[in-house]
């Protein structure tokens, strides 16, 4: 194809490009060029998992540390002149990088004018800092701990490929409970990849409906290999989330890794977390019969006090004659009827004397007590003769006394001196009556019948 003719002019940048009006490649290509030339260096880091020197120039791929991204890395001589010794294939670095664009076959480069591997210090510094963030926001608190169940259904381990960590975890738990059962996850427990495979190894666990317990374990190792991939922070959240109990087996005593501060349970070493995990079946049956021969025991002594009991209950007097209760309470109960019989008849005489007094009283005011006093009731006529001027001589009279009747003349009258007329009323002749006996004048009576 022939260039555009010089008369018609290139757009000056991409966005006035056209079909009818596009850029040669070689103009993209130099505005690309153009573009990364202007960006300024940057200081990154990453493992280097490429590394070979040609001519004195360093050739070098460097990835990411978490995510699976990596870059092409020049050193020229002058630079690559002081890393050797200094990094090699797998090391972590730091460098100094200025993109550039190679025009001739459209690839991008990093070009470094400076490189040093990270000291395992500046790591450790690192680590930390993680731990205090992670302490200040309360990951790391006792109170956030897990207890581990007493027997476990089933028992998550994330370890190493065939590793004797696995052998070591699976062989201990099965001589201290051989019913134990295992959900293995074998991921990289070094490495760049690490963090993220134990990451999902453990999500995968801890949603598995049947897993009771989590281990991540690992043998012994570098401390680059066994402290850092397990202080990466996406890992240490990740298992503070867990909503399954987790134990850390990291097995590393001098330097402890992040994980081990927010796991539920710190073992040393993967045989420490078997024993941790599944009780011991051995133990647990001659706890078993321990408490049977307590209980049996308990039991017997219990019966025994029971029985002691009883027999003293026996030898008291009451149960060895149940019937003298009874007759003591047969004594107090004719006691108390003799008592009441004694209250009663006391009572009756008492009040039967009362009688007899009131009786003589009301018979000492009686007619009859008058008319034995020798007094006598004189009728005439059927009615009482109160004043001597109701009769006149001559007529019969019916005399009442203390005993029998006496039929009579009236042979004369004597009225008392300021008598009433014989016609008044009977209360003025009962008020007459009731003077004196020595005004009247005796009224003779021819008596005919005794």
């Amino acid at each position: 194809m022939d260039d555009q003719p010089s008369s018609a002019p290139l757009p000056a940048t991409a966005s006035g490009t056209a079909p009818d009006a596009p850029w040669p490649l070689r103009v993209l290509s130099e505005n690309l060029k153009k573009y990364f030339e202007r960006a300024p260096e940057a200081w990154i880091e990453g493992q280097l998992i490429e590394f070979k020197v040609i001519r004195g120039n360093a050739w070098m791929t460097l990835r990411d540390l978490d995510e699976d991204y990596s870059l092409p890395v020049t050193a020229w001589r002058n630079v690559a002149s002081t890393l050797e010794g200094a990094v090699e294939q797998g090391s972590r670095v730091v460098a100094c990088v200025k993109p550039s664009f190679y025009t001739k076959t459209g690839r991008l480069n990093m070009i470094a004018s400076a490189m040093r591997p990270v000291g395992i210090g500046d790591l450790l510094a690192r680590v930390e800092k993680l731990r205090r963030t992670l302490e200040v926001e309360g990951l790391t608190s006792a109170a956030r701990k897990r207890p581990l169940p007493v027997l476990p259904q089933l028992i998550g381990l994330v370890t190493g490929r065939n590793s004797d960590a696995l052998k070591d975890v699976m062989r201990n738990a099965h001589l201290r409970w051989p019913e134990a059962r295992f959900e293995v996850r074998e991921v990289a427990v070094q490495g760049p990849n690490a963090p993220r495979e134990v990451m999902a190894a453990v999500a995968e666990l801890d949603a598995h409906p049947q897993v009771d317990v989590i281990i991540i374990a690992r043998g012994g190792g570098a401390l680059e290999e066994v402290v850092l991939p397990f202080s990466d922070e996406a890992l240490v959240r990740a298992v503070a989330a867990t909503s399954t109990p987790v134990v850390s087996a990291i097995g590393h005593e001098a330097d402890r890794p992040v994980l081990d501060d927010v796991a539920d349970v710190r073992a040393s070493t993967p045989t420490d977390a078997a024993k941790r995990v599944v009780p011991d079946s051995t133990l647990e049956r001659e706890a078993i019969s321990a408490a049977r021969l307590r209980l049996a025991s308990g039991v017997e002594r219990l019966v025994l006090q029971e029985a002691q009991s009883l027999q003293a209950l026996r030898t008291r007097p009451v149960m060895a004659q149940p019937e003298r209760l009874v007759d003591e309470r047969a004594q107090d109960l004719e006691r108390w009827r003799g008592r009441s019989r004694t209250s009663l008849s006391g009572r009756l005489d008492r009040e039967h004397d009362a009688v007899g007094h009131l009786r003589a009283r009301v018979l000492s005011l009686s007619p009859q007590k008058t008319l034995d006093r020798g007094y006598a009731v004189v009728q005439h006529e059927g009615e009482v003769v109160r004043h001597a001027g109701r009769v006149a001589a001559g007529d019969r009279l019916d005399i009442l006394v203390a005993a029998g009747r006496i039929g009579a003349a009236v042979t004369d009258t004597t009225a008392p001196v300021g008598s009433v007329d014989p016609g008044e009323s009977t209360d003025s002749a009962e008020h007459a009556n009731s003077a004196a006996p020595s005004e009247h004048t005796p009224t003779k009576i021819t008596e005919e019948n005794a």
